[in-house]
């Protein structure tokens, strides 16, 4: 195996991992609101995401910036909560009828906002793998792209569920929306909560 493919392997793996399901997560909460017919707006969605955590992730695996790696593991469970609860205030038709879903365009600068602070967190499992080697530029490339890889994979495996749900078995898609959004912010609540940092700032030992 070439060094290409295995930080590759390491970027899919990294986000597919169902032990650290955080970036799981939120972009099953992106794609909350959508099904398969709504893949051309998932697609831009994405993509916004996609364009957020690549910049950070190279600057910050670049070294030219520099961030609290406990800050932002606190961070990111909050845009996986704030995510899906603005899924549940999404105006969604009372129908079983499935029609292509009207997005709000303030949904593209959070996914890409939020992006920023997801590449952090990749940055910082990257730079663990790499230690001194001098070299990052295609360890870098390699392992974004396993990350694309693994994060169109778990968008596939959303509106094919998304699919069965209404399309198949005709939930309304409000229904499925709030559902699996209040699923996901209820996880997402349990990771702040037990988030180390979090527990520190409640005890009053937060420091600048």
């Amino acid at each position: 195996m070439t060094e290409f493919q295995a930080y590759l392997q390491l970027g899919f793996e990294h986000i597919a991992d169902p032990n650290g399901y955080d970036h799981i997560l939120f972009v099953v909460a992106l794609c909350a609101i959508y099904t398969l017919r709504d893949w051309k707006k998932v697609l831009i969605l994405v993509t916004a995401f996609t364009l957020g955590h690549s910049l950070t992730l190279a600057l910050a695996t670049l070294q030219i910036i520099s961030f609290r790696p406990d800050v932002i593991e606190f961070l990111i469970p909050i845009t996986i909560l704030i995510t899906a609860i603005v899924n549940m205030f999404h105006r969604i038709p009372k129908t079983t009828l499935v029609t292509q879903e009207k997005s709000s365009p303030l949904r593209y600068p959070l996914a890409l906002g939020f992006g920023l602070i997801h590449g952090l967190g990749f940055s910082s499992y990257l730079r663990s793998l790499l230690g001194d080697e001098s070299g990052i530029f295609q360890p870098l490339l390699a392992f974004n792209v396993g990350l694309e890889l693994g994060q169109l994979l778990i968008v596939l495996i959303a509106l094919i569920l998304a699919f069965c749900v209404i399309d198949l078995a005709r939930v309304p898609k409000r229904t499925w929306n709030f559902i699996l959004s209040g699923i996901i912010a209820g996880m997402a609540l349990s990771l702040i909560i037990n988030n180390a940092l979090f527990k520190e700032i409640i005890s009053g030992g937060f420091q600048q």
